[in-house]
């Protein structure tokens, strides 16, 4: 299959990899996966058009017409541009038509999403969920700990190793940990967190490498690392014995909010979270919009319910 009718033929595989090759995060590349292997669909829906600026803007629109939420528009866009710089870079499409495809405007969102996080109270009913007497218990513990307590992603906190956390300034931090789009940061870990990881390692007799294990439904260890799909489910499952719907991000999130409410300094936040601008960080806490003292909770209106 072509890119463009005057290129020499390339088959769907080889140019999905050639992108895919390129893509460091393992979430990343199976959206993007996903995001390219659609958009050859739509184009062979549509009679196979050259790959075009035309051809990318129609595809844009057809994914808004759908009803697909800015951000996920946004990415499967991003998915396209780096198809056409790759392809590009690899002589299979004309620099000129690669460098129109990555001009291709992306869709605006208006306003900041609030997102999903816990209160204090809330947060301290969940790090406190899981069953100390029983090994998953204790591993779950833990491992809501660094969630909550360190803000860590759920890949970040699977690919975690003893190694990692190291004394530093009299206390301890996970060291060089490796993030989103390879950034390396440094995250100090709460004395708390560091006691619920200490008594699962000792529970598990973990001494090196990952920290965070499989187990099967009698507590036995059955692999040297844990999934972050087994992450997510761990934070649904406590989720639902609270009553409250979560998904692992909720709780960095949790943690970014608590920190700020805390006193906690916007660039120290930034820092901790491994955000590359501190823009990131003020959309992410939003900053800027006070839920819990709003201005319109003062408006001062007598309101007269039913007797």
């Amino acid at each position: 299959m072509s890119l463009v009718p005057y290129q020499a033929p390339a088959t769907l595989d080889q140019v999905l990899r050639l992108v895919l090759d390129a893509v460091s995060s393992p979430s990343t590349r199976v959206q993007y996966g996903k995001a390219l292997a659609d958009f050859f669909q739509w184009r062979a829906e549509q009679g196979s058009p050259a790959f075009s600026r035309a051809s990318v803007q129609a595809h844009r629109a057809a994914l808004e017409s759908r009803g697909y939420a800015p951000a996920t528009v946004n990415q499967r866009l991003a998915a396209i541009k780096k198809l056409a710089r790759e392809a590009a870079a690899n002589g299979l499409l004309d620099a000129a038509v690669a460098a129109a495809i990555d001009q291709v405007p992306g869709v605006r969102q208006s306003g900041t999403r609030a997102g999903n996080w816990l209160t204090k109270a809330q947060a301290e009913a969940l790090i406190n969920a899981p069953d100390p007497a029983t090994r998953k218990g204790t591993r779950d513990r833990a491992l809501l700990a660094l969630l909550v307590g360190c803000g860590l992603r759920r890949a970040e906190a699977v690919a975690l190793t003893a190694e990692h956390v190291q004394q530093r300034d009299g206390r301890w931090v996970i060291v060089d940990l490796r993030g989103k789009h390879g950034r390396l940061r440094s995250v100090a870990v709460p004395g708390w967190v560091k006691q619920a990881v200490d008594r699962w390692s000792a529970a598990a007799g973990i001494t090196g490498g990952r920290i965070l294990r499989s187990l099967n439904r009698h507590g036995q260890i059955t692999g040297d690392s844990l999934s972050p799909q087994a992450v997510f489910a761990a934070a649904v499952f406590y989720g639902d014995q609270l009553g409250l719907r979560l998904r692992p991000h909720d709780l960095r999130r949790t943690c970014a909010k608590l920190c700020r409410a805390g006193g906690g300094d916007l660039e120290q936040i930034q820092l901790l979270l491994g955000h590359a601008s501190i823009q990131t960080t003020e959309r992410y806490l939003g900053t800027r919009q006070n839920l819990a003292d709003a201005p319109n909770d003062r408006l001062g209106l007598a309101w007269k319910g039913e007797d």
